[in-house]
Formats: C-alpha cells, sequence, structure tokens
C-alpha cells in the first residue's frame, strides 16, 4: 500500500491559507477520485476540496477552524498502489487539479504541522452533544391524577411547562381550568414559595470559526484601525413612496422595487461631486484610491453571518437591473453560493435591517472603504407644510433618518453633512433620480 499526501493547492490570488470550515470525511474512510473531502474558506470564497486519488484516509491536517497554509498537507491517502507515488505523480495531480498554478512550497510533515511543537496526530471534530430533553416535573402518580382534571389542551401544555401540577388549581367557575385560572394560581402561589421558573439551561462554549471569525476579524480591524464618526438625519420619503408604488403598478414580469434600488440610483448621482467617499484608503502606504465606478457593497445577513457581495458599476444600471442584481447576490449569499468575483473590491457599503432599522444605526466600515450608508425604518408621523397661502398645515408623512459613518482621517464631518444634505434634497423631490 502507498501513501498519498494530498496538499492544499493555490485557490485563489493572494490567498496564502485557507480555514477548515467542514470535514466530509473521517480517519479510516473509503475515499473515492473526485469526491469531496473538505470545505476551506478563505477570505473571498467558501472552495470544496476533492480528493485526487482513491483509497483510505490515514491523516488529516487539523480540525474544524484550524487554519492550512497553501501547499501543506491537507490530508494523506493510503492508496491501493503498490508503490508509494514519486513527487512527480503528485505533481502532476496537483498539475491537473490547478492547470497554469505555480508549483507550492515544500511543506513541513502532517502532523503537528502549523500547530507548535508537540503536536499530535489531527482527530477528526467530535460529535456535538445531544440536548437532553427536559424533564417531566411530575412523578407518574401526579401525572395520572393530572389527566383526571378538565382543561383545554392549551391549558396543560402550559401547566406541564410551568411546571405545575393542574390538581392544585382551583378554577374560578365550574371544573374546567382556564387560563385565568392558571395565572391566578401562578400570582398569588408565589407568595407560598412556589417558583413556576423552568430550570436553567447548561451553559456552552462556542468555538467562533468559519464565516463567524472572518466577521469578527474584520469588525475588529476596522474598529482598530478607523476613527469613525456618524451623521443622520431626518428625510421625507413620502415622494419617494409614491413613486415606487407608481413603479411597482406597471413593473409587469420585472422584480418589485424596494427602496434599495431607488437609493442606490440616488447614491450613484451624488457621489461625483464628492469623490473622497466614493474612495478606498491605504493607510500602510498613505495613498486615498478615489474610484471613478461605484462598486456598491449590499451587507446582507446570511445563515453562516453577515456578507457583503458588491454589485459592479452601479452607476451604469437602472433601478430594475439593480433591484435584479441585488435579488441574485442576496439569494446566492444565503444559500452559499456566492462566487468569488462577486466578493470584494467595494469602493461604498449599503447596509439595510428593512423594517428592524429602527431610528438610527451607526454601522461599521468595511475597510478599506471610508464610508458606509445606513437607511433606518420609515415611520408615519405628523408634519407641518405650507398650505400655499402663507400659513401651514399639518398633513401625513412618511419619515426615514438616513446613517452614515466615514472614516475621519479621509472625510471631515462637514463633508459627510454636505453629502447627506445633497442626497436628502434627491430624494425628497424623487422625479431628479430619472432625469440626466
Amino acid at each position: 500500500m502507498a501513501r498519498f499526501t494530498f496538499r492544499l493547492p493555490d485557490i485563489g490570488e493572494g490567498i496564502s491559507e485557507a480555514e477548515i470550515v467542514a470535514w466530509h470525511v473521517q480517519l479510516g474512510d473509503r475515499v473515492e477520485e473526485d469526491q469531496s473531502v473538505a470545505d476551506m474558506m478563505t477570505d473571498k470564497a467558501t472552495v470544496e476540496m476533492e480528493s485526487p486519488v482513491s483509497g483510505t484516509v490515514v491523516e488529516l491536517a487539523g480540525e474544524v477552524g484550524d487554519q492550512v497554509p497553501i501547499g501543506s498537507a491537507l490530508m494523506v491517502i493510503e492508496t491501493d498502489a503498490v508503490e508509494e507515488a514519486s513527487p512527480a505523480t503528485q505533481e502532476a495531480v496537483l498539475e491537473a487539479e490547478n492547470p497554469g498554478v505555480e508549483e507550492a512550497p515544500t511543506p513541513s510533515p502532517l502532523v503537528g504541522e502549523g500547530r507548535g511543537e508537540g503536536a499530535s496526530q489531527a482527530t477528526p471534530p467530535a460529535e456535538s452533544p445531544v440536548a437532553t430533553p427536559h424533564p417531566d416535573p411530575l412523578p407518574q402518580g401526579e401525572r395520572e391524577q393530572e389527566k383526571k382534571v378538565l382543561a383545554s389542551p392549551a391549558v396543560r401544555a402550559r401547566a406541564l411547562d410551568l411546571g405545575v401540577d393542574l390538581a392544585s388549581v382551583k378554577p374560578a367557575e365550574g371544573d374546567r381550568v382556564r387560563h385565568a385560572d392558571l395565572d391566578a394560581f401562578l400570582r398569588y402561589g408565589a407568595g407560598q414559595g412556589y417558583t413556576p421558573a423552568r430550570a436553567p439551561r447548561a451553559d456552552e462554549a462556542v468555538r467562533v470559526i468559519g464565516m463567524r471569525r472572518r466577521i469578527a476579524e474584520n469588525m475588529a480591524a476596522s474598529k482598530r484601525a478607523i476613527p469613525h464618526f456618524t451623521y443622520v438625519e431626518e428625510i421625507d420619503v413620502t415622494a419617494l413612496e409614491e413613486t415606487r408604488a407608481q413603479l411597482n403598478a406597471g413593473r409587469g414580469n420585472r422584480p418589485k422595487l424596494t427602496m434599495l434600488p431607488l437609493l442606490i440610483v440616488a447614491i450613484c448621482k451624488t457621489l461625483p461631486d464628492f469623490p473622497m467617499l466614493n474612495a478606498r484608503y491605504d493607510d500602510e502606504a498613505g495613498v486615498v484610491n478615489r474610484s471613478g465606478a461605484v462598486h456598491m457593497g449590499m451587507a446582507t445577513q446570511t445563515p453562516a453571518g453577515l456578507m457583503v457581495p458588491v454589485i459592479r458599476n452601479a452607476e451604469s444600471r437602472n433601478v430594475w437591473q439593480l433591484a435584479t442584481e441585488i435579488g441574485r447576490l442576496a439569494e446566492a449569499a444565503r444559500a452559499g453560493s456566492i462566487a468569488s468575483g462577486d466578493m470584494g473590491g467595494g469602493t461604498i457599503t449599503l447596509t439595510s435591517l428593512g423594517p428592524l432599522g429602527g431610528i438610527a444605526t451607526t454601522p461599521v466600515i468595511n475597510r478599506p472603504e471610508v464610508a458606509i450608508i445606513g437607511p433606518n425604518r420609515i415611520v408615519e408621523r405628523p408634519v407641518f407644510r405650507s398650505d400655499g397661502r402663507g400659513g401651514e398645515t399639518i398633513a401625513r408623512a412618511k419619515l426615514m433618518n438616513l446613517s452614515i459613518s466615514c472614516d475621519h482621517r479621509v472625510v471631515d464631518g462637514y463633508d459627510a453633512a454636505s453629502y447627506v444634505q445633497a442626497l436628502k434634497k434627491l430624494l425628497e423631490t424623487p422625479v431628479m433620480l430619472f432625469a440626466d
């Protein structure tokens, strides 16, 4: 039997290492050629690794959450070959898997690799602990007595959840225990030492790995390196919402418009007058790279955590094209199938919590960008408006607070406020969104 060392190939330009986010095999498993064996995450995407040979897994590089350098051993497979695969054979396999990729540097042995002196052979991830069901609070005899009490299934379920013996609850009317009787028992029974609270959940330690760790590292780096400041302004979006409703009424088979495509159009129209906001700051070189195109980052919540796919050249798209692209990127991000080309390279980011937007937000800048914009929840309130005769009248209006966080090393407060005022003027006069 021969042993084949499967080394982590170069899976992206500028990538030096990747994180193990999932093993699809364990020690001793039989694998076939081209079978998926692991998922590896880089700064740009999650990549599925496939075995280049058939055989039995005898060594693994580490556990979920460990970092593996490019070119180092990911796993060792005992093949059916009589002789050990030669270096030339392994190089041929790597070349077939990654045409045009330069030869990886010679790695250190698999055992203890990148994990300090004395590290032992990696073992497969431990199985997740099985949750222990909530114990039945009533002994068998009391459960049988409780079943004789007249009560609806909902009352019985609630009593069981609270650990209350229905036989001890006295109905206010008739023989049937109702929710009001249970409430009264809880109120007055507490004074007699009755405690309705359920048993506390066990403490648990959750390892920060994968996308969650990437988010933690990026956010921490952003707050450490960037002196943030946030500016918030209130915008009357009554006319904008009316315009959106009119566009949706005649949209045909095009995607339904939300506020975001209209807001992106407004951002793209106002940014040329404020080029320092549509930029990336290389703080090591001391250079601000102002972008002529608007590559709009879209903060998107996914089951794996926050991702920021990018709409390339947003300034060249109309509202319908923007709506289509927003839907495509959001769906791919949530499904975990986002392409690496759709990630990174943004010049400014838009983040929205939709109906959960709250009164105001202080979004964290997506480094190395210098600005991030966050629309907040739309609320309807009475406002004073001119009646056209020199007086005022009270009218209903839809209002939205708009937040912007900026890098104070690059953007002054005056410039940020001036930009938001220009954005406010455009959003409050939505006909200008479609004018040249």
